[in-house]
């Protein structure tokens, strides 16, 4: 079992994509720097979308300058595209993600886009990348996207995740994480996905896997994966989010229950729960009237708590 997780806040991107409130820029600042106060170092922060599509990412660009100000925090942020790239690497981003979907009809559906123009766009991604100097280059990450089923097709085949990862890792990409998007998965499925990608890729292209508790399974998977050796867990403070493409697509692993497991187990994150509690009611004063989920923040930390 690992020591050290990396707990990667999606909140700011998969959270505030899901709801309808647009939460002024100035109040994803401060979330930004409370988290970070709180010992956050990895957050994705937007998404680099048309602002007709997500109007509440239309400011990602600012956010992700804002957030790169912060000295060791690995900002992160979402491109569908060569042009969302492009945006991203112009704004300073030091982790790019490019979702691509297992699921065709989920592809059509998010990116507008058949499996076979997702490949093409990646492959057009990486040869830009590679114009770029060392400095300014982000790590470009690929989301296996609905890899453990989908809303919209069901099951998706084993097989077909294992050689996509494989496609696109030959076609130079940094890293491939895995994602839940529908909350589809069970602890077993993603021991089987996470060997299979190390075992066809190697295990340094795989780190991190995204997950969500929409039926319940997001810290079952969370810890599966962490006796497996992954070491990056994304999670949302208060456990907005979801796919506005995937109908059903809900619940994030809740951040703060996360870092109450993974810390009570003797694994370190190098988070302030206390703290995290505290910039949770900040997100709560920002967006009045969407809920937040967590079972730790309503419990409370138990007597004799102590941080790994």
């Amino acid at each position: 079992m690992t020591t050290d997780i990396l707990i990667s806040e999606v909140g700011l991107r998969d959270g505030l994509q899901s709801i309808q409130p647009i939460m002024p820029t100035a109040s994803k600042q401060a979330w930004i720097a409370a988290q970070y106060a709180a010992g956050c170092r990895e957050m994705e922060v937007g998404s680099f979308v048309p602002a007709g599509l997500l109007p509440q990412l239309a400011d990602t660009a600012e956010v992700v300058r804002f957030a790169a100000g912060l000295e060791g925090l690995c900002v992160a942020a979402l491109a569908p595209n060569l042009h969302g790239l492009r945006d991203a690497v112009a704004s300073g981003a030091h982790k790019v993600t490019l979702p691509f979907s297992m699921s065709e009809t989920h592809s059509r559906k998010n990116l507008n886009r058949t499996h076979a123009q997702v490949i093409a766009e990646i492959g057009s991604c990486v040869e830009f990348l590679e114009t770029l100097p060392g400095e300014r280059r982000p790590l470009f990450e690929v989301s296996l996207s609905t890899a453990f089923g989908c809303t919209l097709e069901g099951a998706v085949p084993e097989d077909r995740v294992l050689s996509f990862a494989q496609q696109v890792v030959e076609l130079g990409v940094d890293e491939v994480s895995l994602s839940d998007t529908t909350g589809y998965g069970n602890p077993y499925q993603l021991r089987r996905l996470v060997l299979g990608i190390w075992r066809n890729c190697g295990s340094d292209k795989l780190s991190g896997v995204h997950l969500h508790n929409t039926r319940g399974q997001g810290l079952a998977n969370a810890l599966m994966a962490v006796e497996l050796g992954i070491t990056t867990l994304d999670s949302s403070l208060g456990g907005i989010g979801g796919c506005p493409f995937a109908p059903g697509a809900s619940g994030n692993i809740v951040t703060e229950d996360l870092v109450f497991m993974l810390e009570s187990m003797g694994l370190s994150t190098g988070i302030d729960l206390a703290a995290l509690i505290d910039a949770r009611e900040l997100v709560t004063a920002a967006l009045p009237g969407v809920e937040l989920f967590g079972f730790t923040p309503d419990a409370g930390l138990p007597i004799g708590y102590k941080k790994a």
